[in-house]
């Protein structure tokens, strides 16, 4: 029973009375598991393109590059870098205070290899009167991490990741929002040699991602040779959710407060939907390296936006026969294929369909948002996976789906997730305009019945957390997908500290 409290608040959120009441239903039911056909492999839904096609693609996006459209890059750099530093956190609160764990050991043995080891040794003489090696060499190992993680030092364990020092050139270092500026000029600027990026930010740190902006813009602009046009945008409070308690009522705080939490990564669908663009490349914040490894990143951005830009020219074109009415039952026929071949949806019932059955058909499937999704072959990361999956309309596509989304007490189906050759390294070219150039209104391609619930606590009282589909699964479920495999060494997350010592981070 929702009090006139409560009705005000969601009037202050901008959440509608029959939306609390779909998550409360939600949170009651649960999801449905999705039924699979097939992990999606080279075999069966996924492209491998050799050099020659490499090249085609590549040059397919210089062309379009040419056309005077609009591109951007979103990047989803909200939420703290805590998680990257759990295990310093965890030494800090450990009853031993000399590096004990292989973890704690590599980190202290390479400190001067971090891109941040310079401003962490200026911070640490300004508190202690000692450098790092000082401390080091007394003892004072967790004074070099309060240093790092806390208020009175760097405040690295409270910072997101974005304004990270990550990659140590010869006399400066660069944050991944830098670094990520420097991807754009390589491959996203238009024919104006202008370079959109959009971040979204939690409202918290956005003063502290403009101060970086304003602090580097001109530099990099100068460098770069072009001309950077940077937003922000923050994850909206109607996107939030509904927390549940045990009885699937909404969860109450101790001062009677319906409890609503963020809805995840696929809230910033509405975010996305915003940008008035042609091509959005999207990928995650940390998955940056330095410039001596950048090429390899240009090069299979552009090749995925190739296949992205031509796919979308043919299935322009068949839209426009299909609109002319000027079509053959032949062409109607090589459309499908396209769909079948090109595309992988598959529709078990087409054999059935008169001609005009099938024209609809064929209109509604290919007059779709299109994404070109990068998939690497499975090295143990962890991360959803591509797959072949049936729709609520009874065709089989592929999606991006996590492991939350199947049912894993079924052998055959978690036999697919476990022996999966690819995963889902957040790699994504999207179209998001139609054949008309109409922009697509993206939320209402989202498979609402994609979500998933985890139980968390508040207080001491556990809760029901529910979280909308994802950006990249369930949100962009009813999309043309396309899966294409790109080399491991274009995937470079770093979910710890230590990744930042791996070579593709040393430069």
């Amino acid at each position: 029973m929702l009090t006139d409290n409560d009705l005000k608040s969601l009037e202050k959120r901008g959440i509608s009375i029959e939306k609390v009441n779909e998550q409360l239903d939600s949170l009651k039911v649960g999801f449905p598991y999705l039924n699979l056909a097939a992990a999606a492999s080279i075999e069966k839904g996924i492209l491998r393109l050799n050099e020659q096609s490499q090249s085609k693609y590549a040059d397919a996006w210089k062309d379009y590059l040419s056309k005077g459209k609009k591109i951007f890059k979103f990047v989803p750099a909200s939420g703290a870098a805590s998680r990257m530093f759990k295990n310093l956190f965890e030494f800090l609160d450990a009853d031993y205070s000399v590096p004990t764990t292989d973890f704690e050991k590599t980190f202290f043995s390479r400190i001067h290899d971090f891109a941040f080891f310079e401003i962490l040794n200026v911070i640490s003489t300004k508190n202690q009167g000692k450098g790092i090696d000082e401390l080091i060499s007394e003892g004072s190992y967790k004074v070099v991490v309060e240093n790092l993680l806390l208020e009175k030092g760097l405040n690295y364990g409270n910072l997101p990741k974005g304004l990270l020092k990550f990659h140590k050139y010869q006399d400066y270092s660069r944050t991944p929002v830098e670094e990520h500026l420097k991807e754009g000029s390589l491959y996203a600027k238009n024919i104006e040699r202008e370079v959109n990026i959009h971040f979204t930010v939690s409202p918290e740190h956005h003063p502290l991602f403009v101060q970086l902006i304003e602090k580097v813009k001109t530099k990099y602009e100068d460098e770069f040779k072009v001309k950077f046009d940077v937003s922000f945008s923050q994850q909206k409070s109607g996107t939030d959710t509904v927390a549940g308690d045990s009885e699937n009522n909404p969860f109450r705080d101790k001062n009677g407060e319906i409890l609503f939490r963020p809805g995840g990564h696929g809230a910033l669908i509405e975010n996305l939907n915003e940008l008035d663009a042609d091509v959005i490349f999207i990928k995650n914040i940390d998955n940056v390296v330095p410039d001596s490894h950048k090429a390899i990143e240009q090069k299979f951005k552009e090749v995925l936006a190739g296949v992205l830009v031509a796919t979308q020219a043919k299935a322009f074109e068949y839209l426009n026969l299909i609109d002319s009415g000027k079509y053959r039952h032949e062409q109607l026929i090589e459309i499908l294929y396209f769909l079948q071949n090109n595309l992988c949806v598959k529709n078990p019932d087409v054999k059935n369909l008169e001609d005009g059955e099938l024209v609809l058909y064929l209109k509604r499937k290919l007059d779709r948002p299109y994404r070109v999704c990068g998939m690497v072959e499975n090295v143990g990361e962890p991360g959803g996976g591509p797959f072949i999956a049936e729709n609520s309309d009874g065709t089989f596509s592929p999606q991006i789906l996590e492991s939350s989304q199947i049912d894993m007490n079924d052998p055959e189906k978690k036999t697919m997730f476990e022996k999966g050759t690819h995963f889902n390294p957040v790699d994504l070219v999207c179209g998001v305009k139609d054949y008309r150039g109409n922009k697509f209104d993206l939320p209402s391609y989202v498979d609402k019945n994609t979500g998933f619930i985890s139980l968390k606590s508040k207080n001491g009282r556990e809760l029901k957390a529910l979280e909308l589909p994802g950006l990249w699964n369930g949100a962009m479920s009813d999309w043309n997908t396309i899966f294409v495999e790109v080399p491991v060494a274009t995937f470079n997350p770093v979910k710890t500290v230590n990744d930042l010592l791996r070579p593709q981070h040393q430069g």
